[in-house]
């Protein structure tokens, strides 16, 4: 019976991807339509306004799966066929914009305007391009909606992204089949292209030997755009350090000490044009800790360390921050500090796959993953924990001898975490998403969790998969 049952299975689905597979070519070119726009407001306020279409080259993302069944990010991007009233694209993302409205400068109602884009497969008719974004009860609401014309004078058909070097690192192959990972660099000049050439080998390398990519690394594509600084380095806004660079990335995003965005949207995008891709990675030709990632848009993350001893440092960031950006993974710690307000707002589940507000125990979103006899909260070692962490917080990281202290503080607390009885389990942990209290995370340890290279977890891994399958046919 249950082979029967898993052959009808696989007969409905082979069924529904040659239907979708049909969809492609009646709606779409195989070219790129990007949309830029202008995000602005308060947190109370919002204001969205076209800024410039553009056909850009092939298209990159999958050909069957071209409504977004993920359910990640606080915004959609949806196009509606305008002949049939039908949605023949969705995709998820989260936004520089969407952060910055949870931070204390949008409370105080200082408007600010960011740039963003959404890239989607090119129409072949006329269609209405909508922009929705999560009300307080996480459901989409529309907030923007704009007609376009593939054929159209205003839409901008000048090639883009001619200046710099693409590079095929691995190519498992076409675009539209595969997931593709695009590496740019930023703070590198032209005498330093060497070292960005070892830094992007560093980086596919270190994606390769991480789960679950390295199982699903037959799905995978890496490229990356040797992109030429003026200066070495990257903006320090605390040091009063400043540099010219490609890119325009900044430590100390949203006065964060150690976040690094780049604002620079449109350069970002142009310079991208160049190569195919789904994902981006920014790489800062810089020592110092720190990085960023937001959900489909990029994640950033620092090539060096100052001391040589922590140089596990580099393929930690390069992995934590990519699971934000790639699998739109929620930060399961708790005790850094950050610039959000209410990033969780209370009572509300989050669609961050790895952070839940246990709202329901009976319904956990990981519910599948947990062992019968695992109590939902689940104990752990968490007082021990915290008093730990409050203790370092005390010291002087300028003082010779801090990472040795910090070290031996981590030691201890994972002794602690490896002697709880649910070590090893699926469960919901307490302390998550920059919350001591009132949201959980799936496991006692994780990379989303705390700064050292442990496995993702379980759901985390699941989460990753999810996406890895969706964007590769």
């Amino acid at each position: 019976m249950n082979r029967v049952l898993a052959l009808c299975c696989l007969l409905l689905s082979l069924v529904a991807q040659t239907f979708a597979a049909d969809v492609f070519p009646k709606f779409f070119e195989n070219n790129t339509l990007r949309v830029d726009y202008f995000h602005s407001g308060t947190a109370t306020t919002e204001i969205v306004s076209l800024d410039q279409a553009y056909q850009q080259g092939v298209w990159a993302g999958s050909r069957i799966n071209l409504v977004d069944t993920l359910n990640l990010g606080k915004y959609l991007v949806k196009v509606i066929d305008v002949a049939t009233n039908q949605l023949i694209f969705s995709r998820g993302f989260a936004s520089i914009y969407g952060e910055w409205e949870t931070t204390q400068e949008a409370l105080d109602e200082q408007a600010r305007t960011f740039h963003e884009s959404v890239l989607l497969p090119f129409p072949k008719r006329p269609v209405q391009v909508v922009l929705a974004k999560r009300d307080k009860w996480m459901r989409f609401q529309d907030i923007f909606s704009t007609a376009i014309d593939p054929g159209s004078r205003f839409i901008n058909r000048e090639k883009r992204g001619q200046e710099f070097k693409v590079r095929t690192l691995r190519e498992q192959g076409p675009p539209h089949k595969k997931v593709d990972f695009l590496i740019l660099g930023d703070g590198y000049t032209k005498d330093e292209m060497g070292k960005f050439r070892k830094d992007a080998d560093r980086w596919m390398n270190v994606i390769l030997k991480t789960e679950p990519f390295k199982k699903n690394a037959s799905r995978l594509n890496f490229r990356a755009i040797e992109v030429i600084s003026e200066d070495s380095g990257i903006d320090e806004p605390r040091k009063n350090t400043w540099k010219n660079t490609a890119l325009g990335c900044s430590y100390n995003s949203f006065d964060s000490p150690r976040y690094v965005l780049t604002f620079e949207n449109r350069r970002m995008r142009d310079i991208a044009a160049a190569a195919p891709y789904d994902f981006i990675y920014i790489m800062t030709n810089a020592t110092r800790y720190g990085g960023g990632g937001i959900y489909n848009l990029y994640a950033t993350g620092m090539t060096g360390v100052e001391n040589p001893d922590l140089d596990w440092h580099i393929p930690y960031m390069f992995t934590h921050e990519f699971g934000h950006s790639f699998a739109g993974l929620g930060d399961e710690y708790y005790s850094s500090s950050t610039s959000y307000v209410d990033f969780y707002p209370p009572g509300v589940e989050p669609t961050a796959p790895n952070v839940t507000a246990l709202l329901d125990p009976d319904n956990l979103k990981w519910k599948s993953f947990v062992e019968e006899g695992t109590p939902l909260p689940t104990e752990w070692s968490k007082a021990h924990y915290d008093s730990l962490g409050a203790v370092r917080r005390t010291w002087d990281r300028s003082a010779p001898g801090y990472y040795e202290k910090w070290l031996g503080m981590r030691k201890q607390q994972v002794e602690q975490m490896d002697a709880s009885p649910f070590a090893d389990k699926v469960g919901a942990f307490e302390g998550a998403g920059y919350s001591a209290t009132g949201l959980f995370r799936p496991a006692i340890d994780c990379r989303m969790f705390s700064l050292s290279t442990v496995p993702f977890d379980p759901i985390c891994q699941q989460g990753i998969v999810r996406v890895i399958r969706f964007y590769s046919e």
